[in-house]
């Protein structure tokens, strides 16, 4: 890791006063009471300083031993792997509030490379202070195995978007999914309907079985009200999807021509339900 491209904070989380000393521009110190965390895991970050580091900084290296946790307090972060054709896959980005690099807790190698999209601040817990913090907490240790489960289960879904289905419907699968992770933080108790989850899973329009995007829209596709997403640039989307640049701004530029996507400042408009198939 760079350590001229981070600023250690001399001072504890709880302080709420930013030691002068920094001296450069950077991301402002954040709350831990402000972040939508679990008590265990506010009082796993009060254990560490924090670290301001500078847009475009290499957290992870895969393939290093590693036996430190990055918890992110501001800022936002890309896990991803280059491979020998300089082409990446960007695995997810992660913002305030989560935390990265637990798969190298066991002592093996990382599986990912990490590097900040902006300034950012985290807290770094060794390996050895985790192991403390859960047997003073034992409930984290459930907290963390769900965090792994999930992330498993993501990775499992994004191996078989990339085994079974060509470019489209993986970018398909991810603007439905940053669709659905809009929707639930603007309204975290709603459950999605039993349409849309059929949907989403079988590419079939449950209000009339119809599915590509040849012939008229289905009802439930016409009444569909308008989802926000963020707009990433065309290139971040290749490195989820695994394809080219060109691939994909050929695809935005068809489901714009259709009439499916607009550009609205710092998002995408789906105005209707994706075609199954183009």
């Amino acid at each position: 890791m760079d350590t001229d491209a981070c600023i250690e904070l001399d001072l504890r989380l709880s302080s709420g006063a930013m030691n002068s000393r920094a001296g450069r521009s950077g991301p402002i110190l954040p709350s831990l009471h402000d972040l939508p965390i679990s008590p265990a895991l506010r009082a796993l970050a009060e254990r560490a300083e924090p670290r301001r580091y500078r847009k475009g900084v290499l957290l992870i290296q895969e393939g290093d031993q590693g036996d430190t946790l990055y918890i992110v307090l501001s800022g936002k972060v890309r896990a991803y792997s280059q491979g020998d054709n300089d082409r990446e896959i960007t695995y997810g980005v992660y913002g305030a509030g989560e935390y990265i690099g637990e798969i190298s807790l066991d002592g093996g190698p990382r599986s990912a490379s990490v590097m900040t999209l902006e300034p950012t601040v985290c807290v770094v817990i060794p390996r050895q202070t985790l192991l403390l913090h859960i047997a003073q907490y034992p409930e984290f240790a459930f907290e963390l195995l769900s965090k792994v489960i999930r992330r498993a289960r993501s990775a499992t879904l994004s191996a078989k978007q990339l085994a079974l289905n060509d470019v489209y419907g993986r970018l398909r699968a991810l603007l439905e999914s940053l669709a659905e992770t809009r929707s639930a933080e603007a309204t975290p108790a709603a459950a999605a309907s039993v349409d849309s989850v059929l949907q989403r899973l079988t590419g079939v329009n449950a209000a009339n079985g119809m599915n590509g995007m040849n012939g008229t829209p289905g009802l439930a596709a016409q009444e569909s009200p308008p989802r926000r997403v963020p707009r990433l640039t065309h290139q971040d989307m290749a490195n989820r999807l695994g394809c080219s640049r060109e691939m994909v701004s050929r695809l935005m530029k068809d489901l714009e021509h259709g009439g499916y996507v607009t550009v609205e400042g710092a998002d995408l408009i789906l105005h209707r339900a994706l075609p199954a198939r183009w």
